[in-house]
């Protein structure tokens, strides 16, 4: 049987997962990212272990660890430092772009090719064809559309659908962690507190701190998805009243970026014939469970072991079965993610070590 020929659509996290879960079983895979060259925007990501299980099983584990910063103390706080729960449980902090680039070196050369931005599709009942605004067309068996929210490809599958506004923007950075060296070793913090919240967590081995400020957005705050923002305002909005901890933080703060945060309504389909969507393109969620990055690596393993075997005349099949897997308990996190964060905008603490999210197996369930 011939192997399958994927293209994907997207050289993020969750395309770049997705390629190295399908090269793993054997398809042929290439990825077209528009960006001239792959990377990620100085922020981080806590790889929980539903995630991490993935890589582990596709040899990304080791890579990661070596760049990564574990945690396993997560405390959550009052905007004083009032300690209202704690809970204990292994995450891999990472840089965005760590993450990226250890994904890219578990990948052939070849695979992985910027400067393609998709402008059209096609299918037929024999290949998928996709082009881009530099000229190129390539075939496919399948075609994964991992391209984000504001997904080119989407539309291919369902009704376009104007993302929703959250009301909320995040500031994202990093200092290096010897500026703050009361800093506990391993340790996640978030305080909430005036509608307002803020969480820290360790990178790099420790040798940065990432920080996430969530505040509600003003007029012109309220359109810009990503933009420089002012480490002043920043300090400012989590000054009078927060605890010392935080303020020593932020005053290191030399650069930082906001983003307004955006999700969408679960989408009632993923997939049309050869044709089908991966992460942000199939289920943008808020980051209030930590599980953005998790739920499109899982995307990727799902995917993968669904296509192992798999003829081109199986795809659009096999591409539902994808679909139904995997729909459900990503709108879970959709859902839950907008409820942690009314809870933590309120001081409700809220519960990430969750068993129906740690122990979830997605290989094992793409295999029943």
């Amino acid at each position: 049987m011939a192997e399958l020929r994927v293209a994907i659509i997207g050289g993020g996290i969750g395309g770049l997962s997705a390629a190295v879960a399908l090269l793993s079983r054997g398809a042929q895979v290439q990825v077209y990212e528009q960006a001239p060259q792959l990377g990620e925007v100085g922020a981080g990501v806590a790889l929980q272990p539903n995630g991490l299980r993935v890589l582990e099983r596709l040899s990304v584990g080791d890579r990661v660890a070596r760049v990564g910063a574990r945690f396993t103390e997560w405390r959550f706080c009052l905007m004083d430092g009032t300690v209202v729960s704690r809970e204990t449980f292994t995450t891999l902090g990472l840089h965005r772009a760590d993450l990226v680039t250890a994904l890219v070196a578990s990948l052939p050369q070849e695979v992985v090719h910027t400067g393609h931005r998709c402008v059209g599709f096609a299918q037929d009942d024999r290949r998928a064809v996709v082009t881009f605004d530099n000229g190129v067309s390539v075939e496919a068996d399948v075609v994964v559309a991992a391209d984000g929210i504001h997904s080119t490809l989407q539309r291919y599958v369902v009704e376009p659908r104007k993302p929703v506004f959250s009301g909320v923007v995040a500031y994202r950075g990093v200092i290096p962690a010897r500026r703050v060296p009361e800093w506990p070793e391993g340790a996640f913090r978030v305080w909430a507190g005036h509608g307002k919240h803020l969480l820290v967590f360790p990178l790099r081995g420790g040798e940065l701190l990432n920080y996430v400020g969530f505040v509600p957005a003003d007029e012109q705050m309220r359109e810009s998805w990503t933009a420089s923002g002012d480490p002043v305002r920043l300090s400012a909005e989590f000054a009078e009243g927060w605890d010392p901890m935080v303020g020593r933080i932020l005053s290191q703060v030399e650069t930082t970026f906001r983003w307004g945060l955006y999700d969408r309504e679960p989408l009632p389909r993923w997939s049309q014939g050869r044709l089908t969507l991966l992460g942000d393109a199939a289920h943008p969620m808020l980051p209030h469970m930590g599980q953005g990055a998790n739920q499109a690596i899982e995307d990727g393993m799902a995917l993968a072991t669904l296509l192992r075997g798999a003829s081109a005349a199986d795809v659009p099949d096999v591409l539902v079965r994808y679909q139904v897997l995997r729909r459900d308990r990503t709108a879970q996190f959709q859902r839950g993610s907008r409820i942690n964060g009314v809870r933590l905008d309120s001081e409700e603490p809220v519960t990430f070590g969750l068993p129906w999210v740690h122990d979830y197996d997605v290989e094992a369930e793409a295999c029943c």
